[in-house]
């Protein structure tokens, strides 16, 4: 399989709203083998979407498994996501593939309810808090056109010149 080419920011391609997977075949599968490959071949990487990589497709893998005593469903593909419900709000620190230079602080929702599509078209349903809420919500952002760039607390204070990845 192949690592992909991960778009970066300012990429206009990284502002375009995904479209909706409708056939679910072997070529997808194949895909989302390199996607998942590309992902894990990045410096920590926990997430990562179709849009990314230049495929504007509704396609996003997050596995924050690595990240341990932490609740959560490991390695989760997710086709069409949506958000069904949310809950709460939390500021925490994000980075991104897309954005590797930089880091900032986000709001998000505490805990969501997830509906999503696996790699076979079979229908999931997800209740997801913390860190793993957050993750997902980045990369259905990444669906939308949107960066956590888009979503700082403040451009001012918030966004922080990444040290070193870890």
């Amino acid at each position: 399989m192949a690592l992909l080419n991960i778009l970066q920011y300012p990429d206009e391609r990284l502002k375009q709203v995904a479209d909706e997977v409708t056939v679910f075949d072997d070529a997808l599968r194949a895909f989302i083998h390199d996607l998942e490959e590309t992902m894990r071949g990045g410096p920590g990487g926990v997430g990562i979407a179709a849009p990314q990589v230049g495929r504007a497709e509704r396609i996003a893998i997050v596995d924050v498994s690595a990240k341990k005593k932490i609740k959560q469903h490991g390695r989760m593909v997710l086709i069409n996501p949506e958000i069904i419900e949310w809950h709460g709000s939390i500021v925490g620190r994000e980075g991104c593939l897309s954005v590797p230079d930089y880091t900032g602080n986000v709001v998000r929702a505490e805990s969501i309810t997830l509906a999503a599509q696996d790699e076979f078209g079979e229908l999931s349903r997800y209740e997801m808090e913390d860190y793993e809420a957050r993750a997902v919500q980045h990369e259905i952002d990444h669906l939308d056109g949107m960066l956590f760039l888009d979503r700082l607390v403040s451009r001012r204070s918030d966004l922080f010149k990444r040290k070193a990845y870890q």
